[in-house]
Protein backbone atom coordinates (compact mmCIF):
# COMPACT_ATOMS: atom_id res chain seq x y z
CA UNK A 1 0.00 0.00 0.00
CA UNK A 2 2.90 2.40 1.04
CA UNK A 3 4.38 1.69 -2.26
CA UNK A 4 0.74 2.09 -4.15
CA UNK A 5 0.56 6.00 -2.18
CA UNK A 6 4.42 6.87 -3.38
CA UNK A 7 3.61 6.14 -6.80
CA UNK A 8 0.53 7.90 -6.89
CA UNK A 9 2.54 11.10 -4.93
CA UNK A 10 5.03 10.97 -7.79
CA UNK A 11 2.66 11.34 -10.25
CA UNK A 12 0.33 14.17 -8.53
CA UNK A 13 4.18 15.47 -8.12
CA UNK A 14 4.88 15.71 -12.03
CA UNK A 15 1.19 16.75 -12.86
CA UNK A 16 1.79 19.71 -10.70
CA UNK A 17 2.58 22.71 -13.14
CA UNK A 18 5.64 24.25 -10.81
CA UNK A 19 7.22 20.52 -10.89
CA UNK A 20 7.15 20.37 -14.80
CA UNK A 21 8.82 23.86 -15.24
CA UNK A 22 11.24 22.27 -12.95
CA UNK A 23 11.77 19.28 -15.29
CA UNK A 24 11.39 20.98 -18.54
CA UNK A 25 14.45 23.40 -17.19
CA UNK A 26 16.49 20.32 -16.70
CA UNK A 27 15.63 18.43 -19.95
CA UNK A 28 15.44 21.26 -22.91
CA UNK A 29 18.85 21.71 -23.28
CA UNK A 30 19.71 17.68 -23.90
CA UNK A 31 16.90 16.99 -25.60
CA UNK A 32 17.22 20.16 -28.13
CA UNK A 33 20.87 18.81 -28.54
CA UNK A 34 19.39 15.26 -29.20
CA UNK A 35 17.27 16.45 -31.97
CA UNK A 36 19.51 18.80 -33.49
CA UNK A 37 21.98 15.31 -33.45
CA UNK A 38 19.86 13.20 -35.29
CA UNK A 39 18.25 15.78 -37.53
CA UNK A 40 21.78 16.50 -38.82
CA UNK A 41 22.42 12.86 -38.96
CA UNK A 42 19.37 12.03 -40.49
CA UNK A 43 19.34 14.79 -43.43
CA UNK A 44 23.59 14.09 -44.36
CA UNK A 45 21.80 10.14 -44.90
CA UNK A 46 19.01 11.55 -46.56
CA UNK A 47 20.98 13.47 -49.19
CA UNK A 48 23.37 10.58 -49.75
CA UNK A 49 20.22 8.38 -50.24
CA UNK A 50 20.34 6.75 -54.02
CA UNK A 51 17.79 8.57 -56.55
CA UNK A 52 15.48 6.22 -57.74
CA UNK A 53 15.23 4.74 -60.88
CA UNK A 54 11.33 6.21 -61.64
CA UNK A 55 11.11 9.33 -59.26
CA UNK A 56 14.89 10.36 -59.90
CA UNK A 57 15.78 12.75 -57.11
CA UNK A 58 12.60 13.77 -56.31
CA UNK A 59 12.14 10.97 -54.45
CA UNK A 60 14.05 12.27 -51.41
CA UNK A 61 11.24 14.88 -50.57
CA UNK A 62 9.92 11.59 -48.96
CA UNK A 63 12.31 12.31 -46.22
CA UNK A 64 10.83 15.08 -44.95
CA UNK A 65 7.26 14.82 -45.95
CA UNK A 66 6.35 10.99 -44.75
CA UNK A 67 7.11 12.43 -41.32
CA UNK A 68 5.37 15.60 -41.43
CA UNK A 69 2.41 13.58 -42.00
CA UNK A 70 3.04 11.23 -39.48
CA UNK A 71 3.20 13.48 -37.04
CA UNK A 72 0.45 15.66 -37.90
CA UNK A 73 -1.24 12.58 -36.57
CA UNK A 74 0.14 11.93 -33.92
CA UNK A 75 -0.01 15.57 -32.47
CA UNK A 76 -3.52 15.48 -32.89
CA UNK A 77 -3.40 11.90 -31.09
CA UNK A 78 -1.55 13.40 -28.33
CA UNK A 79 -4.44 16.35 -27.73
CA UNK A 80 -7.27 13.83 -28.11
CA UNK A 81 -5.27 11.98 -25.18
CA UNK A 82 -5.23 15.46 -23.44
CA UNK A 83 -8.47 16.05 -24.19
CA UNK A 84 -9.45 12.99 -22.14
CA UNK A 85 -7.63 13.98 -19.34
CA UNK A 86 -9.17 17.46 -19.16
CA UNK A 87 -12.81 15.92 -19.24
CA UNK A 88 -12.16 12.98 -17.03
CA UNK A 89 -9.79 12.73 -15.14
CA UNK A 90 -9.18 16.77 -14.64
CA UNK A 91 -5.58 16.67 -15.00
CA UNK A 92 -3.88 19.98 -14.65
CA UNK A 93 -1.08 20.13 -16.92
CA UNK A 94 -3.96 18.10 -19.81
CA UNK A 95 -5.30 21.59 -21.11
CA UNK A 96 -1.62 22.98 -21.32
CA UNK A 97 -0.52 20.17 -23.76
CA UNK A 98 -3.32 20.45 -25.71
CA UNK A 99 -3.25 24.14 -25.87
CA UNK A 100 0.76 23.97 -26.68
CA UNK A 101 0.61 21.34 -29.70
CA UNK A 102 -2.63 22.38 -31.55
CA UNK A 103 -0.14 25.26 -33.62
CA UNK A 104 2.42 22.83 -34.33
CA UNK A 105 0.98 20.18 -35.28
CA UNK A 106 -1.36 22.92 -37.72
CA UNK A 107 2.54 23.63 -38.68
CA UNK A 108 3.11 20.06 -39.65
CA UNK A 109 0.00 19.35 -40.92
CA UNK A 110 0.72 22.49 -43.35
CA UNK A 111 4.09 21.24 -44.29
CA UNK A 112 2.80 17.62 -44.87
CA UNK A 113 0.26 19.53 -47.54
CA UNK A 114 2.89 21.47 -49.12
CA UNK A 115 5.53 19.11 -49.58
CA UNK A 116 3.25 16.52 -50.91
CA UNK A 117 2.34 19.07 -53.64
CA UNK A 118 5.84 19.18 -53.95
CA UNK A 119 6.32 15.83 -54.70
CA UNK A 120 2.58 15.27 -56.05
CA UNK A 121 3.56 17.69 -59.18
CA UNK A 122 6.22 15.65 -60.76
CA UNK A 123 4.67 12.53 -60.35
CA UNK A 124 1.05 13.09 -60.53
CA UNK A 125 1.37 16.03 -63.26
CA UNK A 126 -0.69 18.08 -60.72
CA UNK A 127 -0.69 20.04 -57.45
CA UNK A 128 -3.44 19.00 -56.20
CA UNK A 129 -6.65 15.95 -56.52
CA UNK A 130 -9.49 15.69 -54.13
CA UNK A 131 -8.87 12.06 -52.91
CA UNK A 132 -9.50 10.76 -50.29
CA UNK A 133 -5.96 11.25 -48.33
CA UNK A 134 -5.72 14.68 -49.26
CA UNK A 135 -9.10 15.92 -48.30
CA UNK A 136 -9.19 14.15 -45.15
CA UNK A 137 -5.40 15.53 -44.02
CA UNK A 138 -6.95 19.04 -45.07
CA UNK A 139 -9.96 18.60 -42.90
CA UNK A 140 -7.30 17.62 -40.09
CA UNK A 141 -5.66 21.10 -41.13
CA UNK A 142 -8.77 22.72 -40.69
CA UNK A 143 -9.49 20.62 -37.41
CA UNK A 144 -6.60 22.37 -36.11
CA UNK A 145 -7.06 25.85 -37.02
CA UNK A 146 -10.55 25.64 -35.56
CA UNK A 147 -9.31 24.48 -32.17
CA UNK A 148 -7.09 27.25 -32.21
CA UNK A 149 -9.32 29.84 -32.90
CA UNK A 150 -11.48 28.25 -30.16
CA UNK A 151 -9.02 28.50 -27.27
CA UNK A 152 -8.45 32.03 -28.22
CA UNK A 153 -12.21 33.01 -28.53
CA UNK A 154 -13.28 32.39 -25.01
CA UNK A 155 -12.18 34.58 -22.26
CA UNK A 156 -13.15 31.93 -19.47
CA UNK A 157 -10.22 29.21 -19.19
CA UNK A 158 -12.62 26.50 -17.61
CA UNK A 159 -15.10 26.76 -20.30
CA UNK A 160 -12.71 26.90 -23.13
CA UNK A 161 -10.87 24.11 -22.14
CA UNK A 162 -14.39 21.85 -22.21
CA UNK A 163 -15.14 22.92 -25.31
CA UNK A 164 -11.99 22.31 -26.74
CA UNK A 165 -12.02 19.18 -25.40
CA UNK A 166 -14.60 18.01 -26.70
CA UNK A 167 -13.91 19.46 -30.14
CA UNK A 168 -11.17 17.66 -30.11
CA UNK A 169 -12.37 14.29 -29.65
CA UNK A 170 -15.26 15.12 -32.12
CA UNK A 171 -12.43 15.71 -34.77
CA UNK A 172 -10.35 12.55 -33.67
CA UNK A 173 -12.55 10.16 -36.26
CA UNK A 174 -10.89 11.86 -38.83
CA UNK A 175 -7.64 10.03 -37.69
CA UNK A 176 -8.08 6.48 -38.73
CA UNK A 177 -9.93 8.42 -41.45
CA UNK A 178 -6.52 9.67 -43.02
CA UNK A 179 -4.46 6.36 -42.23
CA UNK A 180 -7.01 3.95 -43.65
CA UNK A 181 -8.06 5.94 -47.02
CA UNK A 182 -5.58 4.24 -48.95
CA UNK A 183 -7.02 1.17 -48.28
CA UNK A 184 -10.53 1.92 -48.19
CA UNK A 185 -11.17 4.25 -51.51
CA UNK A 186 -8.97 4.51 -54.31
CA UNK A 187 -6.83 7.36 -54.25
CA UNK A 188 -3.39 8.70 -56.28
CA UNK A 189 -1.26 7.51 -52.93
CA UNK A 190 0.22 3.96 -52.79
CA UNK A 191 -0.62 2.02 -49.69
CA UNK A 192 1.25 1.83 -46.62
CA UNK A 193 4.85 0.75 -47.37
CA UNK A 194 6.54 1.21 -43.72
CA UNK A 195 4.05 -0.20 -41.10
CA UNK A 196 2.08 -2.48 -42.92
CA UNK A 197 1.78 -6.42 -41.72
CA UNK A 198 4.63 -8.45 -43.47
CA UNK A 199 7.75 -6.07 -42.84
CA UNK A 200 8.28 -2.80 -45.12
CA UNK A 201 8.25 -2.61 -48.54
CA UNK A 202 10.71 -0.15 -49.00
CA UNK A 203 14.34 -0.52 -49.87
CA UNK A 204 16.67 -0.45 -46.92
CA UNK A 205 18.42 2.69 -48.35
CA UNK A 206 15.28 4.55 -47.97
CA UNK A 207 14.08 3.20 -44.86
CA UNK A 208 16.91 3.59 -42.73
CA UNK A 209 17.21 7.83 -43.26
CA UNK A 210 13.47 8.09 -43.17
CA UNK A 211 13.70 6.44 -40.22
CA UNK A 212 16.00 8.34 -38.78
CA UNK A 213 14.16 11.45 -39.89
CA UNK A 214 11.04 10.34 -38.25
CA UNK A 215 12.68 10.09 -35.18
CA UNK A 216 14.41 13.45 -35.57
CA UNK A 217 10.72 15.17 -36.18
CA UNK A 218 9.60 13.10 -33.49
CA UNK A 219 11.79 14.67 -30.65
CA UNK A 220 11.49 18.18 -32.51
CA UNK A 221 7.85 18.00 -31.82
CA UNK A 222 8.14 17.31 -27.84
CA UNK A 223 11.18 19.55 -27.79
CA UNK A 224 8.69 22.40 -29.35
CA UNK A 225 5.42 21.26 -27.09
CA UNK A 226 7.67 21.39 -23.74
CA UNK A 227 8.43 24.68 -24.42
CA UNK A 228 5.55 25.47 -25.43
CA UNK A 229 3.71 24.01 -22.36
CA UNK A 230 6.24 26.22 -20.60
CA UNK A 231 5.62 29.13 -22.18
CA UNK A 232 1.66 28.43 -21.64
CA UNK A 233 1.98 27.79 -17.70
CA UNK A 234 4.24 31.21 -17.55
CA UNK A 235 1.34 32.94 -19.51
CA UNK A 236 -1.72 31.43 -17.25
CA UNK A 237 0.78 32.77 -14.40
CA UNK A 238 1.13 36.22 -15.62
CA UNK A 239 -2.58 36.52 -16.69
CA UNK A 240 -3.89 35.35 -13.04
CA UNK A 241 -1.24 37.67 -11.57
CA UNK A 242 -2.88 40.38 -13.54
CA UNK A 243 -6.25 39.79 -12.78
CA UNK A 244 -5.60 39.72 -9.07
CA UNK A 245 -3.62 43.25 -9.67
CA UNK A 246 -6.94 44.23 -11.44
CA UNK A 247 -9.23 43.13 -8.61
CA UNK A 248 -7.02 44.87 -5.73
CA UNK A 249 -6.86 47.85 -7.49
CA UNK A 250 -11.16 48.17 -8.14
CA UNK A 251 -11.18 47.52 -4.56
CA UNK A 252 -8.98 50.40 -3.69
CA UNK A 253 -10.93 52.76 -5.68
CA UNK A 254 -14.43 51.85 -4.32
CA UNK A 255 -13.31 52.46 -0.73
Amino acid sequence: MSDAVSKTGRWIDLANPTRFLSLAGGILPWLGGLTALVLAIGFWMSMNAPDDYQQGSTVKIMFIHVPFAWLSMMCYTIMSIAALGTLVWRHPLADVSAKAAAPIGAVFTALALITGSLWGKPMWGTWWVWDARLTSVFVLFLMYLGIIALTRAMDDPAKSAKATAILTLVGFINIPIIKFSVDWWNTLHQPASVLRMGGSTLDPSYLKPLLVMAIGFTLLFFTLHMMAMRNEIWRRRVTAMRRVAARSADRGTVS
